[in-house]
């Protein structure tokens, strides 16, 4: 929750206090900032003494968090698209005919 309240507090900022000029400077902050996060994150994995063991188990859970919400993504989009733009219906009548 704090983190959701966070970026809001963050967009209420760029959007109503910080002038339009700092746009491109705040995208090189962003960029910084990242590439940071990232090394720090890899320094922690790399202090892991139980790394090689547990190499196993955290390419599964990586595996399982990638493949189940993009095959809930992709479900729920097929849905939206036949419920909504009645996509497929119709699809392939006539055809051969």
């Amino acid at each position: 929750m704090l983190t959701m309240a966070l970026m809001c507090l963050g967009a209420v900022v760029g959007r109503f206090v910080l002038p339009h000029w700092w746009a491109r400077a705040n995208s090189r902050v962003q960029l910084v900032l990242t590439v940071l996060l990232i090394f720090t994150m890899g320094v922690s994995i790399g202090r892991n003494e139980d790394l090689l063991h547990n190499l196993g188990t955290i390419g599964l859970d990586s595996a399982l968090f990638c493949l189940i919400p993009m095959a809930v993504s992709i479900a729920l989009a097929h849905l939206l698209a036949k419920r909504v733009f009645g996509a497929g219906e119709g699809a392939g009548e006539g055809e051969g005919e």
